[in-house]
């Protein structure tokens, strides 16, 4: 919509993960680099710790995807995973053969008949546990034991867990002290500073074919740093909000006003900037309904004005969006929401009318509100709307919104799917799950 006004060839500011947008400024370089050091020297267990949307999850796609071909990597994403599954599902993601009802002390020696195998290949293989601060405790001991394998010299499995602070608090429990002891390497992800964040921007930019001087001016970068604290995700999605607003006012550089604009549509608000107490009064009411009038008014502008030869192809994609742009926010915000209900209703009768044993597709985990009725509409453009489910549940004091596809009877069926789903999606590392282990997981909580 709003690329080829600033030369972009794709939009700068996901906030899915994406190793190419990957900024190694703010520390986030060193940090990727000393964990690849640690991993090499396969010693002990790895712990980096961040808060939401410090960019954990980019940081290991970045790690596995430069780590050398000698190392295999699996990746966890589902931390509520209970104690006695915890061997299977690792298990599943290396793609073992297991025995029909194998139980756990079976399941441990083919796991480590296979990583015997790996070791005498000359191969490494690395677990990589994501929100490891959502997990039972009795689930991270259950891993901590994993590292007991090894030959006389070598350990053969080399554990990274990825959390936020809460993990840190669940470490220092007394009778987890046997797994906090074998960490032999800490990294914290910290907060980027406003110098970073004028660099991240930029080279954000640049990676989505930018050619440009500085979009974002100043003071549009303090103010953006002031109300993002430092949050990477924040950041993208206050950027993104921010060059929308200023592609409706038909400019070509992001001030202060239109990081306004954003934060005022923003579910988050900075602690110590003043921003807050801001929109909540009269005057930033009244802000925002000035953005919207100015760019009610841009459309009526567009409409009238008589295009040149030079402005031809801008006036066929204003009209291309004339509908969209139009449209009061209330309406487009309904309908929204009311996709998202119709699916979290459907995923309820679903849950409860479908075969306990059958398989889905869990395709994307978010816990970012603010973004769920976009991802799900975006997800609704590259799958079947009918065959995606939603459901929350809450998870250390967090909202997590997570999203499935399909329903399978059969394993090599669910895995077919899986195989032939878009490629984005894909990226996100989507993992079998049966209706039984959903509806038992909603029922805990």
């Amino acid at each position: 919509m709003y690329y080829p006004h600033f030369g972009l060839k794709e939009p700068p500011f996901k906030i899915t993960p994406n190793t190419d947008f990957f900024y190694s400024g703010g520390n986030r370089g060193a940090v990727l680099d000393a964990l690849v050091y640690a991993i090499n020297s396969g010693e002990g267990i790895i712990k980096v710790v961040g808060e939401v949307g410090s960019g954990k999850t980019m940081l290991c796609r970045m790690l596995q995807a430069i780590l050398p071909d000698k190392v295999e990597s699996i990746y966890l994403a589902i931390p509520s995973v209970a104690p006695e599954d915890v061997l299977h599902a690792i298990a599943f993601e290396l793609q073992l053969k297991l025995p029909k009802n194998a139980d756990r002390l079976k399941v441990m020696q083919v796991l480590q008949a296979h990583l015997l195998k790996r070791h005498a290949e000359g191969k490494q293989v690395v677990i990589f546990v994501e929100e490891a601060q959502g997990m039972p405790l009795a689930t991270l001991e259950e891993i901590r034991l994993l590292s007991n394998l090894e030959t006389r010299q070598d350990k053969l499995l080399q554990i990274v867990l990825f959390g936020q602070p809460e993990l840190d608090e669940n470490l220092n429990q007394p009778h987890i002290r046997q797994l906090r002891e074998r960490i032999t390497h800490s990294f914290h992800l910290g907060p980027l500073q406003t110098k970073d964040i004028g660099e991240y921007l930029i080279f954000r930019l640049r990676a989505a074919g930018y050619f440009g001087p500085p979009l974002f001016t100043e003071s549009a970068v303090k103010k953006l740093a002031n109300a993002t604290e430092g949050l990477v995700r924040r950041v993208n999605i206050l950027a993104e909000k921010s060059l929308l607003a200023a592609y409706a006012e038909n400019v070509h550089q992001v001030t202060a006003k239109h990081v306004k604009a954003a934060i005022q549509d923003s579910e988050f608000r900075a602690k110590s900037s003043g921003i807050q107490q801001f929109l909540t009064s009269k005057h930033g009411l009244l802000s925002l309904f000035g953005v919207l009038l100015l760019a009610l008014s841009l459309v009526y502008w567009l409409q009238q004005k008589k295009p040149t030869s030079q402005k031809v192809e801008y006036v066929l994609t204003q009209n291309a969006v004339k509908a969209q742009q139009t449209k009061p926010q209330s309406v487009i915000k309904d309908a929204a929401q009311q996709l998202l209900d119709e699916r979290l209703a459907a995923t309820q009768q679903w849950l409860k009318n479908g075969d306990p044993n059958s398989i889905t597709l869990q395709i994307m985990t978010s816990a970012d509100k603010s973004q769920v009725k976009n991802e799900l509409e975006a997800l609704s453009h590259q799958i079947e709307i009918d065959n995606l489910y939603v459901y929350r549940k809450k998870q250390a004091g967090t909202t997590l919104n997570v999203f499935l596809f399909g329903t399978y009877n059969q394993r090599a069926e669910a895995l077919a799917a899986m195989q032939a789903l878009p490629t984005s999606i894909k990226n996100n590392r989507p993992q079998l799950r049966t209706l039984l282990g959903i509806s038992n997981e909603l029922e805990q909580k």
